[in-house]
């Protein structure tokens, strides 16, 4: 399915990346379709493998072009063309900004209007509400003073959004509520340092927001970077809680506030957060697990267990060091 949100530009063969990575072309130069991540890659697309973390993932990838470093050469698998780079994900950030050029500035939508009742039956809404184009509504929904949703954006059936809230590069399901002055589908916080500048890191994922979720005031949502960032059905994030790019939050979670989700985070099903609460990037957080507010997670949490501190550890073991009755 082609991205929503972000042009991307065809005709693209390996060569132009073997140019663009100052790498020596080849003879063969057949036309790459994509760049995605190693499990939804398909023959056609150019993926990337940076970490030992992700070798189940390399081992089953559709890919056949893959970009890598010296370190990992011998684990990947020998019907896979690898490009052997330095700094893999500097290499796939200049690669997405090839296939989609749009992706890496945030600017706002310069082509949203005043909101025409005409355009959106049965829908409530306030003062100096912004449209963009192809943005769908569906039935009961409502919307806030002064809300932008930006073009191509997806809103469900019995949607409530409220003041001062901005969407975009989202879709979202039925019944969600979206609280005042949320912002979802902002680009997220990547870049590379560099001697002279940062360098951006692009983004061209979505925010999916499932049904029956709730999203605090002041909640921050991060599009993803090649997936998209994820909050499962009937998930409720209380205020100020952020949630970074590429982050999946399963369903049934309650996450209270001010917590905050680092890049790539995976969080199982009816997980419940304390408020103030870390969690560090690319881990995983099993399915049924407590953690306490003030936490800060650094490696992952298996099911059904209940955690606290920094570094989080099992809740009882933390409250007989603390001297805390259980």
């Amino acid at each position: 399915m082609d991205n929503p949100f972000f042009k991307r530009k065809t005709n693209i063969k390996i060569n132009d990346i073997l140019s663009l990575l100052n790498l020596k072309k080849q003879k063969v130069n057949y036309r790459v379709n994509d760049i995605k991540e190693l499990e939804t890659a398909k023959k056609n697309d150019i993926t990337f493998f940076n970490s030992i973390k992700y070798l189940e993932f390399i081992k089953k990838t559709k890919s056949r072009l893959v970009i890598t470093n010296k370190k990992f050469l011998s684990v990947i698998p020998s019907q896979i063309y690898t490009i052997e780079v330095p700094n893999v994900l500097l290499a796939v950030s200049y690669i997405t900004s090839l296939f989609y050029p749009n992706s890496v500035n945030d600017n706002f939508d310069f082509n949203v209007s005043k909101i025409n009742k005409n355009d959106f039956k049965n829908l409530k809404f306030g003062n100096n509400v912004l449209i963009g184009k192809n943005v769908k509504i569906g039935k009961n929904c409502s919307i806030g003073h002064n809300t932008i949703i930006e073009k191509n954006v997806s809103i469900g059936n019995n949607c409530n959004i409220g003041n001062n809230v901005v969407i975009k590069n989202s879709i979202i399901k039925n019944n969600v509520n979206i609280l005042d002055g949320a912002i979802l589908g902002k680009k997220g916080f990547g870049f590379f340092p560099g001697g002279k500048s940062n360098i951006r890191y692009p983004h061209i994922g979505a925010v999916i927001i499932g049904n029956n979720v709730e999203i605090g005031c002041n909640n921050t949502i991060d599009r993803g970077s090649l997936s998209n960032t994820v909050i499962g059905d009937g998930t409720f994030l209380d205020n100020q809680v952020h949630v970074a790019h590429n982050v999946k939050i399963g369903n049934n979670c309650i996450i209270t506030a001010q917590v905050g989700f680092a890049g790539s985070a995976l969080i199982g099903n009816k997980v419940m957060i304390g408020g103030q609460a870390g969690i560090s990037g690319h881990l995983v957080v099993g399915d049924n697990v407590k953690i306490g507010g003030g936490s800060g997670v650094i490696k992952n949490i298996p099911s059904n267990t209940k955690v606290m501190g920094y570094p989080a550890r099992n809740i009882r073991n933390f409250l007989r060091d603390n001297k805390i009755n259980d």
